[in-house]
Protein backbone atom coordinates (compact mmCIF):
# COMPACT_ATOMS: atom_id res chain seq x y z
CA UNK A 1 0.00 0.00 0.00
CA UNK A 2 2.80 2.39 0.91
CA UNK A 3 4.57 1.67 -2.40
CA UNK A 4 1.37 2.47 -4.31
CA UNK A 5 0.98 5.73 -2.40
CA UNK A 6 4.59 6.65 -3.16
CA UNK A 7 4.06 6.02 -6.88
CA UNK A 8 0.95 8.18 -6.89
CA UNK A 9 2.73 11.03 -5.13
CA UNK A 10 5.62 10.78 -7.59
CA UNK A 11 3.21 10.99 -10.53
CA UNK A 12 1.53 14.08 -9.09
CA UNK A 13 4.90 15.73 -8.48
CA UNK A 14 6.06 14.96 -12.04
CA UNK A 15 2.92 16.39 -13.57
CA UNK A 16 3.18 19.52 -11.45
CA UNK A 17 6.69 20.38 -12.61
CA UNK A 18 6.67 19.08 -16.20
CA UNK A 19 6.33 21.73 -18.92
CA UNK A 20 3.03 22.29 -20.69
CA UNK A 21 3.30 20.76 -24.15
CA UNK A 22 0.23 21.22 -26.31
CA UNK A 23 -0.38 19.66 -29.70
CA UNK A 24 -3.61 21.37 -30.56
CA UNK A 25 -6.10 21.58 -33.40
CA UNK A 26 -5.53 25.32 -33.83
CA UNK A 27 -1.91 24.84 -34.90
CA UNK A 28 -2.89 21.89 -37.05
CA UNK A 29 -5.38 24.06 -38.95
CA UNK A 30 -2.60 26.48 -39.96
CA UNK A 31 -1.19 23.58 -41.98
CA UNK A 32 -4.40 21.86 -43.07
CA UNK A 33 -5.98 25.11 -44.31
CA UNK A 34 -3.04 25.42 -46.71
CA UNK A 35 -2.89 21.67 -47.49
CA UNK A 36 0.64 21.53 -46.08
CA UNK A 37 2.62 18.69 -44.56
CA UNK A 38 4.97 20.02 -41.92
CA UNK A 39 5.78 20.64 -38.30
CA UNK A 40 6.05 23.61 -36.00
CA UNK A 41 7.69 23.75 -32.58
CA UNK A 42 7.01 26.88 -30.54
CA UNK A 43 8.42 27.20 -27.02
CA UNK A 44 9.33 29.88 -24.51
CA UNK A 45 12.75 30.38 -22.99
CA UNK A 46 12.48 27.97 -20.05
CA UNK A 47 10.27 25.46 -21.87
CA UNK A 48 7.39 25.93 -19.43
CA UNK A 49 5.07 26.63 -22.37
CA UNK A 50 5.46 24.69 -25.59
CA UNK A 51 3.25 23.99 -28.59
CA UNK A 52 3.96 21.34 -31.21
CA UNK A 53 2.27 20.34 -34.42
CA UNK A 54 3.28 16.86 -35.66
CA UNK A 55 5.68 15.71 -32.97
CA UNK A 56 6.97 12.79 -35.07
CA UNK A 57 8.08 15.12 -37.86
CA UNK A 58 9.50 17.55 -35.29
CA UNK A 59 11.97 14.83 -34.32
CA UNK A 60 12.80 13.83 -37.91
CA UNK A 61 16.26 15.03 -39.08
CA UNK A 62 16.23 16.86 -42.43
CA UNK A 63 18.63 18.91 -44.53
CA UNK A 64 18.95 22.35 -42.89
CA UNK A 65 19.45 24.26 -46.17
CA UNK A 66 20.00 27.98 -45.54
CA UNK A 67 19.11 27.78 -41.86
CA UNK A 68 22.68 26.49 -41.59
CA UNK A 69 23.76 30.06 -42.36
CA UNK A 70 23.17 30.79 -38.67
CA UNK A 71 26.00 28.57 -37.35
CA UNK A 72 27.93 28.96 -40.61
CA UNK A 73 28.14 32.73 -40.08
CA UNK A 74 29.35 32.27 -36.52
CA UNK A 75 31.97 29.74 -37.59
CA UNK A 76 33.17 31.99 -40.42
CA UNK A 77 33.52 34.96 -38.06
CA UNK A 78 35.23 32.90 -35.39
CA UNK A 79 37.90 31.38 -37.64
CA UNK A 80 38.54 34.62 -39.54
CA UNK A 81 37.01 33.47 -42.84
CA UNK A 82 34.77 36.55 -42.72
CA UNK A 83 34.34 39.82 -40.87
CA UNK A 84 31.16 41.86 -40.38
CA UNK A 85 32.34 44.19 -43.17
CA UNK A 86 33.29 41.41 -45.62
CA UNK A 87 32.26 42.03 -49.24
CA UNK A 88 31.74 39.20 -51.74
CA UNK A 89 32.47 40.21 -55.33
CA UNK A 90 29.99 38.91 -57.91
CA UNK A 91 31.62 37.26 -60.94
CA UNK A 92 28.97 38.58 -63.34
CA UNK A 93 27.36 35.18 -63.93
CA UNK A 94 23.66 34.62 -63.37
CA UNK A 95 23.17 32.79 -60.05
CA UNK A 96 19.49 32.07 -60.62
CA UNK A 97 18.32 34.52 -57.94
CA UNK A 98 18.18 38.19 -59.01
CA UNK A 99 19.03 39.47 -55.52
CA UNK A 100 22.27 37.44 -55.62
CA UNK A 101 23.42 38.81 -58.99
CA UNK A 102 25.46 41.60 -57.44
CA UNK A 103 28.22 42.17 -54.90
CA UNK A 104 27.12 41.15 -51.41
CA UNK A 105 27.94 42.13 -47.86
CA UNK A 106 27.86 39.46 -45.15
CA UNK A 107 24.48 40.83 -44.04
CA UNK A 108 22.94 40.82 -47.52
CA UNK A 109 24.37 37.36 -48.24
CA UNK A 110 22.58 36.09 -45.12
CA UNK A 111 19.28 37.82 -45.83
CA UNK A 112 19.28 36.91 -49.56
CA UNK A 113 20.31 33.30 -48.84
CA UNK A 114 23.16 33.84 -51.26
CA UNK A 115 24.46 30.34 -51.97
CA UNK A 116 27.58 31.37 -53.86
CA UNK A 117 28.69 33.66 -51.02
CA UNK A 118 28.51 30.90 -48.44
CA UNK A 119 30.15 28.46 -50.82
CA UNK A 120 33.01 30.96 -50.98
CA UNK A 121 33.10 30.95 -47.18
CA UNK A 122 33.05 27.15 -47.13
CA UNK A 123 36.20 27.08 -49.25
CA UNK A 124 37.88 29.40 -46.77
CA UNK A 125 36.75 27.38 -43.74
CA UNK A 126 37.55 23.91 -45.08
CA UNK A 127 36.27 20.42 -44.27
CA UNK A 128 38.52 19.80 -41.24
CA UNK A 129 37.38 22.92 -39.41
CA UNK A 130 33.72 22.24 -40.22
CA UNK A 131 34.04 18.77 -38.68
CA UNK A 132 35.55 20.24 -35.54
CA UNK A 133 33.00 22.99 -35.17
CA UNK A 134 29.90 20.94 -35.96
CA UNK A 135 30.82 18.55 -33.16
CA UNK A 136 31.83 21.38 -30.84
CA UNK A 137 28.45 23.10 -31.14
CA UNK A 138 26.48 19.81 -31.32
CA UNK A 139 24.63 20.85 -34.48
CA UNK A 140 22.26 18.13 -35.72
CA UNK A 141 24.13 14.98 -36.74
CA UNK A 142 27.34 17.07 -37.09
CA UNK A 143 28.17 15.45 -40.46
CA UNK A 144 29.72 17.66 -43.11
CA UNK A 145 30.45 14.78 -45.47
CA UNK A 146 32.70 14.99 -48.54
CA UNK A 147 30.85 17.83 -50.32
CA UNK A 148 32.45 20.94 -48.86
CA UNK A 149 30.27 23.49 -50.66
CA UNK A 150 26.90 21.75 -50.49
CA UNK A 151 26.75 19.47 -47.45
CA UNK A 152 23.99 21.62 -45.90
CA UNK A 153 21.99 21.76 -49.16
CA UNK A 154 22.17 18.23 -50.56
CA UNK A 155 24.83 16.41 -48.55
CA UNK A 156 24.99 14.55 -45.25
CA UNK A 157 24.08 17.23 -42.69
CA UNK A 158 20.72 16.69 -40.98
CA UNK A 159 18.87 18.42 -38.16
CA UNK A 160 15.36 18.12 -36.75
CA UNK A 161 13.04 20.94 -35.71
CA UNK A 162 13.56 19.99 -32.06
CA UNK A 163 17.33 20.09 -32.53
CA UNK A 164 17.00 23.52 -34.16
CA UNK A 165 15.22 24.72 -31.01
CA UNK A 166 17.93 23.30 -28.76
CA UNK A 167 20.62 24.99 -30.86
CA UNK A 168 18.78 28.33 -30.91
CA UNK A 169 18.41 28.32 -27.13
CA UNK A 170 22.13 27.74 -26.69
CA UNK A 171 22.76 30.50 -29.23
CA UNK A 172 20.52 32.95 -27.39
CA UNK A 173 22.09 32.16 -24.03
CA UNK A 174 25.61 32.49 -25.46
CA UNK A 175 26.36 28.92 -24.39
CA UNK A 176 28.25 28.10 -27.59
CA UNK A 177 32.03 28.60 -27.87
CA UNK A 178 31.96 31.86 -29.83
CA UNK A 179 33.26 35.32 -29.01
CA UNK A 180 30.85 38.03 -27.91
CA UNK A 181 31.67 40.00 -31.07
CA UNK A 182 30.57 37.05 -33.23
CA UNK A 183 27.27 36.74 -31.35
CA UNK A 184 26.66 40.48 -31.71
CA UNK A 185 27.42 40.48 -35.44
CA UNK A 186 25.06 37.57 -36.05
CA UNK A 187 22.25 39.19 -34.05
CA UNK A 188 22.45 42.31 -36.21
CA UNK A 189 22.33 40.15 -39.35
CA UNK A 190 19.47 37.93 -38.11
CA UNK A 191 17.15 40.79 -37.14
CA UNK A 192 14.16 40.58 -39.50
CA UNK A 193 11.67 42.92 -37.89
CA UNK A 194 11.55 45.33 -34.98
CA UNK A 195 8.27 46.72 -33.68
CA UNK A 196 7.28 48.39 -30.40
CA UNK A 197 6.16 45.07 -28.92
CA UNK A 198 8.82 42.68 -30.21
CA UNK A 199 12.00 41.95 -32.14
CA UNK A 200 12.08 39.01 -34.57
CA UNK A 201 15.32 37.18 -35.43
CA UNK A 202 15.01 34.45 -38.06
CA UNK A 203 16.29 32.60 -41.11
CA UNK A 204 14.52 30.81 -43.92
CA UNK A 205 15.75 27.67 -45.65
CA UNK A 206 14.76 25.81 -48.82
CA UNK A 207 16.39 22.47 -49.58
CA UNK A 208 15.97 21.47 -53.20
CA UNK A 209 15.29 24.99 -54.53
CA UNK A 210 15.87 25.04 -58.29
CA UNK A 211 16.27 21.26 -58.40
CA UNK A 212 13.92 18.51 -59.53
CA UNK A 213 13.35 17.13 -56.02
CA UNK A 214 9.85 16.43 -54.71
CA UNK A 215 8.92 17.31 -52.10
CA UNK A 216 11.41 20.00 -51.29
CA UNK A 217 11.98 21.11 -47.68
CA UNK A 218 11.13 24.58 -46.44
CA UNK A 219 12.34 25.97 -43.11
CA UNK A 220 11.75 29.01 -40.93
CA UNK A 221 13.61 29.10 -37.61
CA UNK A 222 14.50 31.76 -35.08
CA UNK A 223 13.36 33.53 -31.94
CA UNK A 224 11.20 36.45 -30.92
CA UNK A 225 11.87 38.81 -28.03
CA UNK A 226 8.90 40.49 -26.38
CA UNK A 227 9.05 42.85 -23.43
CA UNK A 228 8.80 39.98 -20.96
CA UNK A 229 9.62 36.73 -22.75
CA UNK A 230 11.63 35.04 -25.50
CA UNK A 231 9.95 32.53 -27.82
CA UNK A 232 11.80 30.09 -30.07
CA UNK A 233 10.34 28.53 -33.18
CA UNK A 234 11.27 25.98 -35.81
CA UNK A 235 9.05 25.15 -38.74
CA UNK A 236 9.73 22.79 -41.60
CA UNK A 237 7.34 21.77 -44.35
CA UNK A 238 7.17 20.01 -47.67
CA UNK A 239 7.25 22.39 -50.63
CA UNK A 240 5.67 20.98 -53.78
CA UNK A 241 5.44 24.25 -55.74
CA UNK A 242 7.28 27.58 -55.47
CA UNK A 243 4.20 29.54 -54.37
CA UNK A 244 4.11 27.55 -51.13
CA UNK A 245 7.44 28.98 -49.96
CA UNK A 246 5.76 32.09 -48.53
CA UNK A 247 3.78 29.90 -46.14
CA UNK A 248 6.92 29.31 -44.07
CA UNK A 249 6.83 32.79 -42.54
CA UNK A 250 3.03 33.07 -42.70
CA UNK A 251 2.40 29.99 -40.58
CA UNK A 252 4.90 31.02 -37.91
CA UNK A 253 3.58 34.57 -37.65
CA UNK A 254 -0.02 33.36 -37.50
CA UNK A 255 0.94 30.87 -34.78
CA UNK A 256 2.58 33.64 -32.74
CA UNK A 257 -0.60 35.71 -33.04
CA UNK A 258 -2.83 32.71 -32.33
CA UNK A 259 -1.03 32.11 -29.04
CA UNK A 260 -1.17 35.78 -28.06
CA UNK A 261 2.59 36.23 -28.24
CA UNK A 262 2.43 39.14 -30.71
Amino acid sequence: MSRLLLLCLSAVLFLSVSPAVCSDAALARLFSDRALQGTLVLTNRDGSRSYIHDEARANTPLLPASTFKIPNTLIALEVGAARPDTVFLWDGKDKGVPACNRDQTLASAFKNSCVWCYQDLAQRIGTARYRQWLKKIDYGNALSGPELTSFWLSGDLRISAQQQIAFLKKLYRHELPFKAASYDALARIMLVEEKPGYRLYAKTGWAGYGEKITPQIGWYVGYLETGTEVWFFALNMAITKPTEAAYRQQVVLEALKLKGII
